[in-house]
């Protein structure tokens, strides 16, 4: 295993997910119900999901396309979002 890239990447998602719509909706979660362990798991249980599905994504795609059209993609992705949520908002 590449302690490097491990550390990295933990570093890089957990800094992503601070704060974010999936961290409220546990918090939420936690409050309305009470069951801390339940509501611990099943957010774990789908974060683990949602990333493994990001990581076999991720490989399929760069086998595919250069890595510079994923950015422009990506890029162009995040800003149409953000200038929908400036509109919409």
């Amino acid at each position: 295993m590449n302690r490097s890239l491990f550390w990295t990447t933990f570093g890089t998602v957990f800094l992503a997910e601070i704060g974010d719509k999936t961290q409220l909706a546990a918090m939420t979660a936690t409050v309305r119900s009470g069951q801390v362990w339940t509501v611990f798991l099943a957010a774990s249980a789908a974060l683990v999901c949602a990333t493994a599905i990001g990581v076999a994504a991720g490989e399929v795609v760069f086998k595919y396309m250069p890595e510079a059209t994923i950015r422009w993609v990506a890029g162009s992705a995040f800003i149409a979002v953000g200038l929908w949520v400036l509109v919409k908002g």
